[in-house]
């Protein structure tokens, strides 16, 4: 099912990049054009998966866990991809390439496709219910893009209908209150109107909007709303961890039952599968020269695993006795992959520098083809539900730490090849909130999550500088040398060339 809306995705661009106004002129009738589209059923697929498809744009989602190395957990050495360890470090600026206007223009094209959509989808003689669940997967995939914007940049344009490129030039920020209260606009439609079950696999359902409404709630610190979107997911009574951690993340266990929520990738002639291999896939020459590792983990990342028992790690083995979720998602040395010994026989480039390579969302039963990942991306899945409600039982003005802690437990110990020791219970506030943290870290690592919880909790100035050593203990980078700003490094710049074409535009502070 994967591979057919894959497929479709892979068309959907012939459309979009034909829709230039000279060539609607000519009215062709052996090919797409404004004047012709909007007759069929068809069509509408063809505007709906555009929209999904700016979901696999690098900055969006498909990039990974690559935005990762903007945080404590990873390095970036090949930092012209995107520009992630620029932002880690304290260096980014607002004329930058790479996350900085990526992330906005593929957000802002997303939402452009959700509009035109919306606009025209009335237009379409089709089944009433179809039409409403299409509907529904629209406002859900704008308010995803709105989401990410508000995070990334603060308030942003709000823009909920197709508009000219003179218009575009005249559009002023909203507060990130309003750019907030406009996601989950989009949500409460989508709520309404999409089904339990989806059509295809790979579209949006109502746990994907409970599930993502949940996280902006989050990212507000509306505690309450927190937990009643993480129990409308639970009520559902039709996610869970899944028994294998390593597991997973692998091919063969792709939208399993603790999947809310991810982005469709697939190898083929279409170009839909995922940059993954590229960046994530150390070299092995029983493959071929296959990746780069342009983003990897360090020890900053690798200490935050504790023992298995609690014990001072072995100096002499430091490998051994720990969280199971380390090997499982670091290519530590002494560890194998493909069969081959890491870093003897089987190197990275970037961890020829810092001394680890990844292993979550890399594939080791098979050749992939350069660029072409099969791999999905999961965007939300249910340990983030159990912990983002352990979270709110902790911060929320109804506190209950018992609970918390019983949640955090079962993301603990609640799968065959990850058992860790309960927590204790009668933890204090600050204790829970530590363990909590450190829980989220570790558990999502390399899931690019990291970034957004760093801010929102604040603890830049906390962390910071961070040194980020070599393989033989040389200083290759480090994070934040002057400190981090509360004021400044919250956000993204908006970038210089949106301003340029814009004025209205104005500029995060500190830029």
């Amino acid at each position: 099912m994967k591979h057919i809306l894959s497929l479709i995705l892979g068309v959907v661009v012939l459309f979009f990049a034909s829709c230039s106004k000279d060539f609607l002129e000519v009215k062709p009738e052996d090919r797409i054009t404004e004047e012709n589209f909007w007759k069929s059923q068809d069509d509408t697929y063809l505007a709906l998966y555009g929209i999904y498809n700016t979901l696999q744009k690098p900055k969006v989602y498909g990039y990974g866990g690559g935005l990762d190395a903007a945080t404590p957990n990873a390095f970036q050495w090949a930092h012209w991809e995107g520009m992630e360890m620029q932002v880690g470090n304290g260096s980014i600026q607002a004329g930058d390439a790479g996350i900085v206007i990526d992330r906005w223009r593929d957000c802002y094209k997303g939402i452009n496709r959700a509009n035109y959509f919306l606009d025209n989808v009335e237009k379409v003689q089709m089944d009433d219910a179809l039409k409403m669940t299409m509907k529904g997967e629209a406002y859900f995939l704008r308010g995803v893009f709105y989401a990410l914007l508000a995070d990334s940049y603060g308030g942003v344009p709000i823009i909920t209908k197709t508009i000219t490129v003179e218009e575009s030039r005249n559009l002023e920020r909203s507060t990130a209150t309003e750019t907030w209260a406009q996601v989950h606009m989009d949500y409460d439609k989508a709520e309404e109107l999409l089904p339990i079950t989806a059509p295809l696999m790979g579209r949006a359902t109502k746990g994907a909007v409970y599930g993502m409404k949940m996280r902006s709630y989050l990212y507000q610190k509306n505690w309450e709303k927190v937990i009643e979107y993480a129990n409308k997911v639970i009520g559902m009574g039709i996610y869970d961890l899944f028994p294998s951690y390593h597991g997973l993340f692998q091919v063969a266990n792709e939208n399993n039952k603790e999947v809310l929520f991810d982005v469709q990738f697939m190898s083929g002639p279409f170009s839909q599968g995922s940059i993954f291999d590229r960046y994530w896939q150390p070299q092995n020459l029983k493959y071929g020269i296959i990746g780069s590792n342009s983003v990897v983990p360090i020890q900053n990342l690798v200490d935050a695993y504790e023992t298995l028992d609690g014990t001072p790690l072995d100096p002499n083995h430091p490998y051994d006795n720990r969280d199971p979720r380390l090997d499982f998602t670091v290519l530590r040395p002494g560890a194998y992959f493909q069969g081959q010994l890491y870093p003897d026989e089987i190197k990275n480039h970037t961890g020829q520098k810092v001394g680890f390579a990844i292993r979550k969302y890399t594939i080791e039963d098979q050749q992939v083809i350069a660029s072409q990942s099969p791999l999905n991306f999961i965007v939300l899945r249910f340990a983030d539900v159990l912990l983002t409600k352990a979270e709110a039982l902790i911060e929320g003005p109804n506190k209950n730490i018992t609970e918390a802690i019983n949640l955090i437990n079962k993301v603990r110990n609640g799968r065959n090849d990850v058992k860790l020791p309960d927590l204790a219970s009668g933890l204090s506030l600050l204790q829970a909130r530590e363990k909590l943290r450190k829980e989220r870290r570790v558990e999502f690592a390399m899931e690019g999550l990291y970034w957004s919880d760093i801010r929102r909790w604040e603890i830049g100035m906390e962390i910071y500088p961070i040194a980020v050593k070599g393989r033989n203990g040389e200083l290759v980078d480090t994070k934040f040398a002057n400190g981090y700003s509360l004021n400044k490094n919250q956000l993204l710049p908006i970038p210089d060339s949106e301003i340029s074409l814009n004025p209205k535009l104005k500029q995060n502070p500190g830029y």
